[in-house]
């Protein structure tokens, strides 16, 4: 059931027409329902969706024109390096979606169709559970804190006292200049005591930063663009 419905060493040129469509098909097919894995609990782009759909259907050919073929495969591998993408920065999501379409490509173009729909129905299941439960969740209150304060005084250990009373974790992850250079930006990534206010708390950083931007929020959801 895992073998290959095509000739390995044989080339597209040599392929029947049922057998392309067979596997042209199956690169549809398989494609969209990866695209809709990838949907599954995920935002999403209209634009990165339909072509996480239509990879599979690239790589396909691209294998089939390549099996058998030295010479092709050596030109094919000279084109692909001339090219350059350039694209808005992806998560690790991202990143494990196109290797699956890929994957998917691979298999269809060498004719493993069933091993291709037993991949998908793995990856796909075992994705959804993961992505349904709490695995690999960070502390839930954890927080993103942004102090600015002018460029006088020293940050360092500036807000540690206040730090110690309202927050079980505290780290700064980030200084940057604003302003000209007149303030700095500093970011934190910090959990806050369950029993304590926050109101209290932005109020003492206020008082401490001369009431300046304090901004409280979720992590940024791009922290783990690669």
């Amino acid at each position: 059931m895992l073998t290959s419905i095509l000739d390995t060493e044989t080339a597209l040129s040599s392929l029947s027409t049922l057998e392309f469509l067979e596997c042209t098909a199956a690169s549809m097919v398989l494609g969209i329902g990866c695209a809709m894995i990838y949907m599954f609990k995920h935002k999403y782009r209209k634009d990165f969706v339909v072509t996480l759909a239509l990879l599979p259907l690239s790589v396909q050919l691209v294998i089939m024109l390549v099996n058998g073929n030295l010479g092709t495969g050596v030109a094919v591998m000279g084109a692909f390096s001339l090219v350059r993408f350039r694209s808005i920065p992806g998560t690790a999501k991202d990143i494990g979606s196109i290797f699956s379409a890929m994957a998917i490509g691979l298999a269809t173009g060498m004719g493993c169709l069933f091993a291709a729909v037993i991949f998908l129905f793995c990856f796909g299941a075992f994705s959804m559970i993961l992505n349904m439960t709490s695995f690999g969740e960070g502390s839930v209150g954890m927080k993103q804190l942004k102090i600015t304060i002018p460029e006088n005084p020293d940050y360092d250990g500036i807000f540690d006292d206040l730090f110690e009373k309202y927050t079980k974790k505290c780290e700064l992850t980030q200084v940057r200049t604003t302003n000209m250079g007149s303030h700095f930006e500093l970011t934190y990534c910090i959990e806050l005591k369950e029993k304590l206010p926050g109101k209290d708390f932005l109020d003492a950083l206020r008082c401490r930063n001369g009431n300046l931007k304090v901004i409280c929020g979720m992590l940024d959801e791009n922290r783990e663009a690669i």
